[in-house]
């Protein structure tokens, strides 16, 4: 089990995250989207349930938009764009 985290082309990183449980999946989305800058958008992989609350929590209160979420059978594919 390990985190990736790259860059699939400009602008736009992925990073996977399934296998964690909290509070790893925030604390390393969190680490991803200080290293994006402004406009950028974060492909999130995780599947632990408890995190997605976190996750929109904290995205929330640093001024970056959730804008499309995908979850499916346990896994939740998000997409983020930094503020």
């Amino acid at each position: 089990m390990a985190i990736k985290f790259g860059k699939i082309s400009d602008g736009e990183y992925e990073l996977d995250v399934k296998g964690y449980v909290c509070p790893h999946p925030q604390m390393y989305t969190k680490k991803a989207m200080q290293k994006l800058d402004s406009g950028d958008v974060l492909h999130l992989n995780f599947d632990n349930p408890s995190s997605g609350e976190s996750i929109i929590a904290m995205m929330e209160s640093e001024g970056n938009e959730l804008f499309e979420r995908l979850d499916s059978n346990g896994s939740f594919y998000w997409k983020i764009r930094k503020g």
